[in-house]
């Protein structure tokens, strides 16, 4: 590992910028020089960034259906997009759902195992995340193994079934698009969903028991997509304590004024709407309802969004950054990262302040990503 003394930038500290060295030696930040001295003026220093849920692995693992199955050099180009754009800790957010193909069990088997074939050898952290789809409970048993196995530490429920058009009798939309990415015939995929939605009853009761049962394993829970105050005391009274991507202003404030922990979709908040017609992010930031910002689908978003709320007046650039690294490491109970801090890992991007273009990213002490001229400073 590098042992560096980074002199001359502005460094975001937890309290706002200041201009003294930062000192990186054996993968973490330390309080007294040491190695080389590194002249970044003209250059800012912040905290990498934590990225608490992402699927944008799923391009890399599996370009085309069917075209390539080297999921382990994936793998290693998704750890260089996410150090690209300043990911330093990733949650991999993968599927468990009857909507089969890269979201199914299978698929998910095979993320599973090249994350941990590969985490060894990348210097991104990457952690794990299943979100398991409420009405698939026939594979309860079968999906409570696979946490135990892979060491999951992180649950999500979400529900995708279009309840309303089932419950009318009437076809969901784009039914066609997605039976053939699961694999099944229109007249099956809808066959399936019709079944699931019978269950409704049973969901319940499920949840009630394997959220309890995660919850002695001191695993963290999160609900993806509340719509309702109601719809989050359910998953509150389960000890499922995360909000995922709230639909509506008034689902963010409950989790809030229950102490709870509100996850927003970074490209929402460059785009300044939901694409798919839901509360702004950027109006529940101004009224300071979240958390963390997450990558959602889209790597390059989150540093992004940092600046988009600052341009746009929300909260000043410390704290506009904080939802990108303090917030979400507070958030997955990683006491060692998302500050500049000694004593803490050394996580850390270098970023171009007029272009705000991230070009240098260091996760653990180890570079994982650096680009054009700032690589003369280092190299020299």
């Amino acid at each position: 590992m590098i042992e560096l003394t980074l002199r001359g930038a502005r460094v975001m500290r937890p309290d706002g910028w200041d201009d003294s060295a930062l000192t990186l030696a054996n993968g973490m930040i330390v309080d007294h020089p040491a190695g080389r001295e590194i002249d970044l003026s003209g250059y800012d220093v912040l905290p990498g960034i934590i990225d608490t849920h992402g699927d944008g692995f799923e391009r890399h693992m599996a370009p085309r259906r069917g075209a390539l199955r080297e999921r382990d050099t994936g793998i290693v180009a998704v750890s260089a997009e996410l150090a690209a754009n300043g990911i330093t800790t990733a949650v991999l957010a993968q599927f468990w759902s009857w909507e089969g193909g890269m979201r199914g069990p299978d698929f998910a088997g095979k993320v599973f195992t090249s994350v941990r074939n590969m985490a060894p050898s990348i210097p991104i952290d990457l952690h794990l995340q299943l979100r398991f789809e409420t009405h698939y409970i026939e594979t309860l048993p079968e999906m409570e193994q696979a946490v135990d196995h892979w060491g999951i530490r992180y649950v999500v429920f979400n529900d995708h079934l279009p309840h309303d058009r089932l419950s009318q009798g009437r076809k969901p939309s784009r039914l066609t698009g997605q039976a053939l990415k699961s694999g099944r015939s229109p007249e099956a995929h809808l066959e399936l969903m019709q079944g699931l939605h019978a269950l409704t009853d049973q969901v319940p009761a499920a949840m009630d028991g394997v959220c309890a049962r995660f919850a002695e394993k001191g695993i963290r829970m999160g609900s993806h997509d509340d719509n309702t105050p109601a719809q989050r005391a359910e998953w509150r009274a389960r000890g499922v304590m995360i909000s995922e991507f709230p639909e509506t202003l008034e689902a963010a404030r409950a989790a809030k004024e229950n102490g709870e922990w509100v996850i927003l979709g970074a490209p929402n908040v460059v785009r300044g709407a939901s694409h798919a017609g839901n509360v702004s992010a950027q109006k529940l930031i101004a009224e300071d309802l979240c958390d963390a910002m997450a990558s959602d689908y889209h790597y390059p978003s989150p540093a992004r969004a940092a600046w988009r709320v600052v341009e746009k007046g929300l909260c000043d650039e410390t704290r506009a950054w904080k939802m990108l690294s303090e917030g979400p490491a507070a958030m997955l109970g990683l006491t060692d990262r998302g500050r500049l801090e000694p004593g803490l890992r050394a996580d850390l991007v270098v970023m171009e302040p007029e272009t705000r273009r991230i070009v240098a990213t260091i996760s653990g002490g180890k570079v994982a990503w650096m680009s054009g001229d700032v690589a003369d400073r280092f190299l020299t």
